[in-house]
């Protein structure tokens, strides 16, 4: 770990154009790179990807997306953390990732992980980056370390994020009111539904549940499209493996994000508590949107 640092903090200067880059995507080749380089990147969208033929050497990237500002940003609150997510690509070999936080680094992608997201916060005064450091093999000519990330600005306090990911221990816990009327507002699809049926991924460690919907509120992709009973809307939504979901009757308001085309569970409260928070915070004037309550 110290000669990695040490590898890290001695290529800070050094930057070699070994590869193809633009605001949200870098492609390159180790090939190009002297040995023991470290070559300098930076990207600069919400959302991107990295591909690294043949790893030798290290890359250093630095993660500098331009995020819309927060509703506690606008309101004169505390900058919120930004949080990223990185999953590997099925064939990720050749390298293992770290996250550089403060100089100290943490292993978060080893060699030929499985392909499952990582997820990891910082608040916009901390500087962070991720390391690839190459693994040294005598054929280097099938290995190639890929992954895509994202990054947002604007999840809530305690996002729903994959099992798999650090700083993901409240992930299971219910959400208390604030946190409802936070999620219907700004969250990537609001589906009011019930559950048809709920399946396990032991090896990724995540739970799909199925999902009829009786209205879509919002969602900013087609993640529920008709082909269920009666023609109503239906699709899945994952949540970590340990949080135990079991299917239950009854109607539901799914709130959640998108995390790489796949929509991850974030409030949940059951659609008669959900307007008896609405109503309440309406009456006191506190709901932090509009929102159709029948």
């Amino acid at each position: 770990m110290w000669a990695l640092r040490a590898l890290c903090l001695a290529g800070l200067g050094a930057a070699i154009g070994g590869g193809a880059a633009d605001q949200c995507s870098w492609r390159g080749s180790g090939l190009s790179q002297e040995a023991g380089s470290v070559e300098q990147l930076s990207l600069r969208c919400a959302e991107g990807s990295l591909e690294w033929l043949y790893p030798t050497g290290a890359l250093r990237l630095r993660l500098a997306p331009r995020l819309p500002p927060t509703s506690a940003a606008v309101k004169g609150g505390s900058p919120p953390h930004v949080t990223a997510c990185i999953k590997p690509t099925g064939t990720f070999r050749g390298a293992q990732l770290y996250l550089e936080r403060e100089g100290v680094l943490e292993l978060l992608l080893p060699e030929a992980p499985r392909p499952r997201a990582r997820c990891f916060s910082w608040l916009p005064q901390e500087k962070v980056a991720l390391f690839l450091q190459a693994t040294p093999h005598p054929d280097i000519s099938r290995r190639i370390a890929a992954f895509r990330y994202e990054l947002r600005g604007d999840w809530l306090a305690r996002p729903a994020l994959p099992a798999a990911s650090p700083g993901a221990e409240g992930a299971c816990r219910p959400c208390n009111d604030t946190e409802i009327l936070m999620a219907i507002c700004t969250s990537d699809f609001v589906i009011r539904g019930s559950i048809r049926s709920v399946s396990n991924d032991a090896e990724l460690q995540e739970s799909i549940i199925g999902v009829s919907a009786t209205r879509i509120h919002r969602q900013k992709f087609p993640l529920f499209q008709a082909g269920g009973r009666a023609g109503r809307p239906v699709g899945s939504i994952r949540t970590p493996l340990r949080c135990g979901v079991k299917p239950g009757p009854g109607t539901f308001l799914f709130t959640g994000w998108l995390h790489f085309g796949e929509a991850w569970l974030s409030c949940a409260p059951r659609y008669r508590d959900f307007q008896r928070i609405y109503e309440g915070a309406q009456r006191t004037r506190q709901n932090p949107c509009e929102f159709p309550v029948d």
